[in-house]
């Protein structure tokens, strides 16, 4: 199966780079290329980027003095600092992009509206959704799979540090085995971190199928969306 409309999900953690925090301009750069790759192909895309690069709302309100409603709004910022980042380096490639926020900085970007987004993806336009959902307890995992949804997306695609799903963590068992394809249910495991459960369950109620990749093969997003799945894990 291959897709027309896709939303691309990156972590904030992918574009600190080495230095594990910040944003490293030579990670967007290769993002971007690698979106204009999928652009070229006449693909629709969507993105949403988490925040983790600047701030995480769970460790901001881990000793209690920051509340987590408010680390969860410092999150959300934080993906609106990707999000213009991002803008940037896909205009720099040529691409002409919109910035959505959840919450309303008329300054610096749209306010979603889903009508206008469809839209501007049809009318050849990358979109970005920032600020999360615009309610704190949500991660981005969820934003993305409900503005995927609401945008009807034909997949999510998880852009990730590893090639897939595996039953537990590669980076601590050398034994640890790909899954290529497995349920939402099997995906909701405890050991199988895919995304929140929240997001999941999101995705099985509207048939969307989630695919995790490694991000930093280069090409991989086109593959995929002209349905070679052979470098990933899907979940259906």
């Amino acid at each position: 199966m291959s897709s027309k409309r896709v939303l691309v999900k990156f972590s904030g953690e992918a574009l600190a780079g080495e230095a594990g925090h910040g944003i490293d301009t030579k990670i967007l750069k290769y993002i971007s290329q690698e979106i204009k790759g999928l652009f070229e192909a006449g693909i629709e895309v969507a993105i949403v980027i988490g925040g983790g690069n600047i701030i995480r709302g769970v460790t901001a309100a881990e000793d209690g003095i920051i509340r987590r409603t408010a680390g969860d709004y410092m999150g959300m910022l934080a993906t609106v600092i990707n999000g213009v980042a991002m803008q940037e380096a896909c205009e720099h490639v040529g691409l002409k992009v919109r910035v959505q926020t959840a919450i309303k900085m008329e300054q610096i970007a749209e306010a979603y509206i889903q009508r206008r987004a469809v839209r501007h993806l049809e009318k050849g336009r990358i979109v970005i959704f920032a600020a999360g959902t615009g309610n704190p307890f949500f991660t981005t995992d969820t934003a993305a799979t409900l503005r995927a949804v609401e945008i009807n997306a034909d997949v999510i695609i998880k852009a990730t540090k590893v090639d897939g799903v595996y039953d537990k963590d590669p980076n601590k068992f050398d034994d640890a085995i790909k899954l290529s394809e497995i349920t939402y249910d099997q995906a909701m495991q405890d050991h199988i971190k895919v995304m929140d459960d929240t997001s999941i369950a999101l995705a099985k109620d509207n048939s969307l199928p989630i695919i995790v990749c490694d991000m930093f093969t280069a090409g991989n997003l086109l593959k995929i969306v002209n349905g070679d799945y052979s470098s990933c894990s899907i979940v259906k």
